[in-house]
């Protein structure tokens, strides 16, 4: 079992241990009746996910209330089971400042993203889903819901290199139809210094349900009801000595190629 059940404060945002296969075997049959009827869920190469540890990168879609990574998610747990260690990089905000959320997050295998959190679950046997993207891809204007933008960051290619695992790119199309966001708030984040104490570079501005206007990164909403796919890709591994922003820009090819296949065939 990863981590350990010790004294701890009421709320740790790094521990591994408040995972619970249970909850998540009782919810599994709603959740993926849910993904399949309501989204219209099709889930294509999970395959290319093996046995071994893995670092499965996604792209982001809409924020908190994105269905993308609930379907990627349930799609993992249909395959290997919910006792399988599958854990999921979450946001320094949630994991943080919103404990109440945080807590509920590592009930279903919610851990704060940080290096050194996912190398401690790979070096323990598990498969760890990421983000690189973050807020820069989430709250992405609807213009560019089939872009993927994973942004500067390279932390994700060193853990992998340094874990010595491959990565698995997960392709989620359609997701980001879920809401329609008409601005991505950079200017309203830097008045509000969203960056300095939230970790955040945008504040969106939506249309969504049942608001109509949705303002802000942490507003729940209902998700719109358009088809959703996920596709795994096959691993790539990363040699120990490449460089790491090249990497990330190999990474990121794959996914926009299989992006721009998924969007052409959904027309």
């Amino acid at each position: 079992m990863i981590g350990s059940r010790s004294s701890r404060p009421l709320f740790d945002p790094d521990r591994f241990d408040a995972r619970s296969p249970e909850l998540i075997a009782s919810l599994l049959p709603g959740a993926r009746k849910v993904c399949d009827s309501y989204f219209r869920l099709r889930v294509e190469g999970v395959e290319n996910v093996g046995g071994e540890p893995a670092l499965l990168v996604g792209n982001h879609n809409n924020g908190l209330a994105g269905p993308d990574i609930a379907c990627t998610l349930v799609s993992l747990w249909s395959r290997f089971g919910p006792e399988a260690p599958l854990y999921a990089l979450a946001h320094d905000f949630a994991m943080r400042h919103v404990t109440a959320f945080g807590a509920l997050l590592q009930r279903f295998g919610g851990v704060r993203a940080t290096r050194e959190n996912a190398r401690r679950a790979l070096d323990q046997g598990a498969r760890v889903l990421v983000y690189p993207g973050g807020d820069l891809e989430a709250y992405r204007r609807s213009q560019r819901r089939d872009e993927i933008i994973l942004g500067p960051r390279t932390g994700f290619i060193r853990v992998a290199q340094e874990a010595g695992v491959p990565i698995v790119p997960v392709v989620s199309h359609g997701a980001h139809r879920s809401a329609y966001i008409f601005s991505e708030g950079e200017a309203i984040a830097r008045v509000l210094r969203l960056k300095q104490w939230a970790r955040l570079s945008r504040f969106p501005l939506a249309l969504a349900l049942p608001w109509g206007l949705a303002a802000g990164p942490w507003l729940p909403y209902l998700p719109l009801p358009f088809p959703i796919r996920v596709r795994f890709l096959p691993p790539l591994r990363v040699a120990p000595d490449e460089d790491p922003a090249a990497a990330r820009e190999r990474v990121r090819e794959q996914m926009q190629g299989a992006m721009d296949a998924m969007a052409r065939e959904s027309r």
